[in-house]
């Protein structure tokens, strides 16, 4: 296999981890990817998962990317990225996330497709092995292949860390209480966890899997299906039920919301870094953002009351669906993982770079540009140079986390872990400090009216 060698990093792009997941083998568990002995290339990325957003997209997605530092021995730290995006879109060839600023400081890093939307989490009676999360799969079957397969990069099969922002680190929380995947990864960084949300039993995923096959016509042959009338018929099913696809309970991959397996201690005591941003606000959130206030009990003189500093309602709204789906779950999952004795580190992050400073709202995913230091990207601008002071540090802390499990290392803040009043690293304009959460009397606020 030959890569592209681009200053000091090495780059494997498109490598496939399973079989193509078409014809009979959609909507099944991933299969092992054929061999070959001929030589390829592995210069550009594959295909991304079929998904509306992107015309080019495929079914055959299943691939993933390495980047290594070049003429570094091994064996290195392996860090693994899951793509955020809904469970509906994304894609980890995105710019945004090259691994190169990361490997260059002597770690391999894996960033991974896995199927999406209707492929990814379909489920249906009429399906064999009818389990509707296809995706999950997906990432375990990418994860043992780095385990079979990442020494040959110069990665240490032994010592691997999962990262991940939105629907990347839900994914990575179920891994982490699956009996599936234990024992293939050691660390994990959960990135903007939505930690409360409710997942969907078997019957409640079937009943859409239902009026999915009934959007696309009763007499369909699902697996023959053209991809692109799955995508409409998803679609038109989203528009007149707003009912998508995501992981379910199924019994056997996924047995529990994501805060009672934590609350029960049934996750892997691993090390583990857990944190959101200051506005986890964004253009798929207005919705949500309504839904939240809306199935408040908290009354609009409570909410001025909680955030005296707001004044615009838009504001106000934004600031308390960022403190109730990301903010107070993420100090629960912290404050239960510590409780089982696990090594713990959570994080907040309300750094604004200099290019969006006059505008600074819609931060949900804001800290990846910085942990992989990309720049003149979609969606993300050109650094200052106090801005690139910020990315290296945070980037830092990962890098460290990686290596041995602690985030700390020379030159940088001292990040207390989470355990004892509620500690953790605060990243602003301002600074970056650890301390007692400053917002600690809010969120308790918030999990008290949580709980009527």
């Amino acid at each position: 296999m030959l890569g592209a060698v681009e200053g000091e990093v090495a780059s494997f792009k498109g490598l496939a981890y399973a079989a193509p997941p078409v014809g009979a083998l959609r909507w099944r568990p991933p299969q092992p990817a054929p061999e070959s002995s001929e030589m390829h290339t592995a210069y550009a990325y594959g295909a991304p998962c079929l998904q509306p957003a992107l015309q080019a997209s495929s079914e055959d997605c299943l691939m993933l990317n390495v980047f290594r530092p070049f003429g570094v021995d091994g064996p290195l730290p392996v860090l693994v990225f899951i793509h955020g995006g809904g469970f509906v879109g994304g894609t980890a060839n995105e710019r945004l996330y090259d691994g190169a600023k990361l490997a260059r400081a002597g770690l391999i890093v894996v960033t991974v497709n896995y199927r999406l939307g209707v492929l990814g989490w379909l489920a249906h009676p009429a399906l064999s092995q009818g389990s509707g999360n296809y995706g999950l799969m997906d990432q375990i079957a990418a994860l043992h292949w780095v385990h079979e397969n990442v020494a040959a990069f110069g990665g240490d099969p032994g010592n691997v860390t999962l990262f991940g922002s939105d629907a990347g680190a839900t994914s990575i929380a179920h891994l982490m209480l699956s009996a599936k995947s234990q024992g293939l990864f050691h660390k994990a960084i959960l990135q903007s966890v939505p930690g409360r949300a409710h997942l969907r039993s078997a019957q409640e995923a079937e009943a859409i899997g239902r009026q999915f096959v009934a959007a696309l016509g009763p007499q369909a042959d699902l697996r023959a299906a053209e991809p692109r009338r799955l995508l409409a018929a998803a679609s038109s099913l989203a528009e007149t039920s707003r009912r998508g696809f995501a992981p379910m309970m199924d019994g056997d991959l996924v047995t529990e919301d994501i805060a009672a397996g934590f609350a029960a201690g049934h996750q892997s005591r691993i090390p583990l870094i857990i944190g959101s941003n200051d506005d986890e606000t964004g253009f798929d959130s207005e919705s949500e953002i309504k839904e939240a206030v809306a199935s408040s009990a908290t009354i609009s003189d409570e909410l001025r009351r909680l955030y005296p500093d707001i004044a615009r309602p838009s504001e106000l709204a934004a600031r308390f669906y960022t403190d109730k789906v990301f903010s107070e779950p993420a100090r629960l999952l912290a404050r239960l993982h510590a409780a089982h004795g696990a090594t713990t580190f959570r994080y907040r992050f309300g750094y604004v770079p200099e290019s969006r400073r006059a505008n600074p709202e819609g931060g949900h995913g804001r800290e990846l540009q910085f942990i992989f230091g990309a720049e003149g990207v979609p969606g993300a601008g050109i650094f200052s140079r106090g801005d690139r002071e910020v990315a290296s540090r945070l980037r830092s802390y990962w890098i460290n986390f990686a290596r041995s499990g602690d985030p700390n290392g020379p030159d940088l803040p001292h990040w207390n872990a989470a355990a004892g009043r509620d500690r953790m690293l605060l990243i602003t304009n301002d600074g970056i400090a650890s301390g007692d959460d400053p917002f600690a009397e809010r969120l308790d606020r918030l999990t008290d009216e949580s709980k009527n």
